[in-house]
């Protein structure tokens, strides 16, 4: 790999009903605990509050302490990445901190593979598909990031922190693969592999803005980059206003 990649995620905290599927329409969430993981090799990071014990939820103090440890990684020549990072985890994570501006930079300079491939391709794709579509073991059965605040709340930690970690390796499996192979595969729902072109490798979030529009014209409700970056904008950063 030629970037060095430190791929984070993180859980939430607040307990829902089983059948929610726009989690950030309940926010404030609160942030259970996040993960880190290196592409040049050592042990996983994990956040989960500076007690001894691991907490409800990160308080603002430790959330605004995580964003802080991220831009040190990103100072010392990592590239963030993640799936659904732009939309979800930075945006829970810049309302947990504060830091809305740092957030939002950290967001636009880090690789979503999932945004690029919604620039590309005009659809979402989840992570677990990209995982089956490469043959890398995904997310362990009969866990969820639906069903991991209750676990945590219940006192299930380990569990929880051992899906957390999870997640950030498979991410770094997939940017990994894809590189080498110059594309990203996945199954689609018909069960037959589906490809897109990595021939420029993996892009920023802020590089993906200059792809051009998909061809949606299939779809009945198609992903806008705008709801992706709605967040950012309040930032009031340079560029994030600039949809294609």
């Amino acid at each position: 790999m030629s970037r060095r990649y430190l791929a984070f995620d993180l859980e939430t905290a607040k307990v829902l009903p089983p059948d929610v599927t726009d989690l950030l329409s309940h926010r404030p969430l609160g942030i259970a605990c996040a993960a880190a993981a290196k592409s040049d090799g050592g042990e996983p990071i994990t956040w989960f509050g500076a007690g001894a014990a691991p907490a409800p939820r990160l308080t603002r103090e430790e959330a605004a302490s995580l964003v802080d440890d991220l831009m040190t990684f990103v100072r010392d020549g990592y590239t963030l990445l993640s799936w659904n990072g732009l939309s979800f985890d930075f945006n829970v994570l810049a309302e947990e901190s504060g830091l809305l501006e740092e957030c939002a930079e950290l967001a636009l300079n880090h690789v979503d593979m999932m945004f690029q491939a919604v620039c590309t391709l005009g659809h979402y794709l989840s992570l677990q598909k990209a995982a089956e579509g490469l043959r890398i073991p995904g997310k362990p059965v009969g866990m969820s990031g639906l069903l991991a605040p209750s676990r945590w709340a219940e006192g299930h930690h380990e569990e929880v922190l051992a899906y957390n970690v999870q997640d950030v390796r498979i991410a770094l499996e997939i940017a990994r693969a894809c590189e080498e192979r110059r594309e990203l595969v996945w199954i689609t729902r018909k069960g037959t592999p589906g490809r897109m072109s990595l021939s420029k490798g993996w892009l920023t979030v802020q590089e993906c803005l200059d792809l051009p529009l998909p061809d949606t014209s299939w779809m009945s409700d198609p992903p806008a980059r705008e709801g992706f970056l709605s967040w950012t904008v309040r930032a009031g950063l340079p560029g994030t206003g600039l949809w294609r």
